[in-house]
């Protein structure tokens, strides 16, 4: 065999394993069943009508994110573009999840004319998993909105 030959053949067989790496699926934590999931999201909706925000919100949370968790619970709408998007978690500072798990949302901070960096990322459909950052993904703090409210 020819040392062009084998060159060509060691790439693709290098091509072929880097395609099957990418198509492997990201690790994931477990997920709670769907029930708890469900109940969840009814306790905080519930919670949400009831008109439970700020009070019931964390401390470390600013006021301004109490009407952007009221709009993710209703589902909108937003004043950003880009809110709702996908969260990519590029910089892998929350759990590992597959593509789509998580958005993002913005929290305006006063005095600024563009979006700063404040957000909420959320994880799943409806959110189970709620994070907030406020210097643009460089650390979070988890959260559960509406938490001490009981469903009824």
């Amino acid at each position: 065999m020819t040392a062009s030959r084998t060159g060509r053949l060691l790439a693709i067989v290098i091509a072929v394993a880097a395609m099957a790496w990418l198509a492997l699926p990201q690790a994931q934590a477990p997920q709670p069943p769907a029930a708890a999931v469900a109940q969840a999201g009814a306790g905080i909706a519930a919670a949400a009508r009831r008109g439970h925000d700020a009070d019931a919100l964390p401390a470390f949370l600013p006021p301004e994110a109490a009407p952007v968790v009221r709009r993710i619970l209703q589902g909108g709408p937003f004043p950003h573009r880009q809110d709702g998007g996908v969260f990519g978690n590029r910089e892998r500072r929350l759990p590992r999840r597959t593509h789509g798990h998580y958005r993002e949302y913005t929290v305006p901070t006063p005095g600024l004319s563009h979006r700063g960096a404040r957000r909420i990322v959320t994880g799943g459909q409806p959110p189970v998993e709620w994070f907030y950052t406020d210097d643009h993904y460089e650390s979070f703090r988890a959260f559960q909105p509406f938490a001490a409210q009981a469903p009824q």
